[in-house]
């Protein structure tokens, strides 16, 4: 009799082991303290690694790409701001009298070049060294917050955009969506930055040019007004762009410098990569750059020079011609693709030592 309870119990207790061990794998609660022994073989459940990725909008550790983009930003800005003022400066009209005067205008296509060397030098000069980096107060406010919020839009913005409309897979199509919402992203949040930025390096042709930018905003808000901050934003709009053309050829040609070995020669491609996308970017959309300059420089004598972008866009070409909206392009590209090369490198390095 015992015998036959015993031998009752054990596929009893066999059958509870095996639902209780079914109930687990799916999910259902099971009460603490009961202990589940692999009695009989369990099957192998496969976990995508992906799955959490795949149900939240937000990609994991997505904070790297606004602390990489902003390092990128300030170390690029800091190497390339001499440039940055002769750009800004050879953009706008209110120094184009000293330039003109300074130098002989030669036909040849280095001209620019040499126009630019010869504006450095001569800024060193009259103004000293502090004015080959004036205005980098304002630009590093605006460039390390700018940088990290079109990194991180862009970066995760992809990864999203992959994720919920293209089966996780990259492609043109998606970084040319992600970038831009980036560009859009960044110029809505930064442009007062810029506007204080561009007012100051431009200053010195005043008669009382702003020693801070405190002073600058001051005078801009007393002056303009809240609307004062957002001048050149419909140019920055359009200067998007830039960014979309920039962002797709840096991912299609950073992907054919990964085909290599890796080592110091895929870091030659990357920085090839990032300096080639801003160049033919930059050659591209650069007259937006100069009808945003104009827009943003201040006042002369009370009088509103430049009111709109299509306003902008016919007065440039009527009173100085078309070849005006390539101004200071020398001086921008001298700055832009070093500052690319230092500011995408940083970027990727700092990624890849967050992993």
């Amino acid at each position: 009799m015992l015998a036959t309870d015993a031998s009752r119990k054990i596929p009893l207790e066999a059958a509870k082991m095996e639902e209780l061990r079914q109930r687990t794998l799916a999910g259902q609660h099971v009460l603490p303290g009961t202990v589940i022994q692999d009695a009989l073989p369990a099957k192998q459940v496969a976990v995508d690694p992906n799955a959490q990725a795949k149900t939240s909008w937000i990609p994991a550790q997505s904070s790297r790409h606004f602390i990489a983009g902003g390092l990128g930003g300030m170390c690029g800005a800091v190497v390339t701001a001499p440039f940055d003022v002769v750009k800004t400066r050879l953009q706008s009209n209110m120094f184009k009298h000293a330039a003109a005067s300074s130098v002989s205008r030669p036909t040849n296509v280095f001209y620019h070049f040499i126009e630019t060397g010869h504006i450095l030098r001569e800024i060193f000069r009259n103004e000293g060294v502090p004015a080959l980096f004036r205005g980098l107060g304002p630009t590093l406010v605006g460039v390390i917050p700018a940088r990290s919020i079109n990194f991180f839009t862009y970066g995760n913005g992809k990864q999203i955009i992959a994720q919920q409309f293209n089966d996780g897979k990259e492609s043109a199509a998606v970084h040319l969506s992600a970038a831009a919402l980036a560009g859009i992203a960044t110029g809505s949040c930064t442009n007062p930055i810029w506007v204080v930025k561009t007012r100051m390096q431009l200053s010195a042709a005043q008669s009382q040019p702003f020693n801070s930018a405190l002073a600058c905003i001051t005078h801009i808000f007393r002056h303009e007004g809240i609307r004062g901050f957002y001048k050149g934003l419909s140019a920055s709009y359009l200067g998007v762009s830039e960014g979309v053309i920039q962002w797709t050829l840096y991912e299609q040609l950073k992907r054919l410098a990964k085909r290599g070995e890796g080592g110091p020669l895929e870091w030659v491609g990357m920085l090839g990569a990032a300096g080639s996308a801003k160049m033919i970017a930059s050659l591209i959309t650069y007259p937006h750059e100069v009808i945003r300059t104009r827009l943003r420089q201040p006042t002369v004598n009370g009088v509103v020079k430049y009111t709109g972008l299509y306003q902008t866009l016919r007065l440039v070409i009527a009173e100085e011609g078309a070849r005006a909206l390539y101004g200071g392009l020398s001086a921008h590209l001298l700055r832009v693709i070093p500052n690319a090369a230092v500011m995408y490198s940083i970027y990727e390095a700092a990624l890849r030592w967050g992993n």
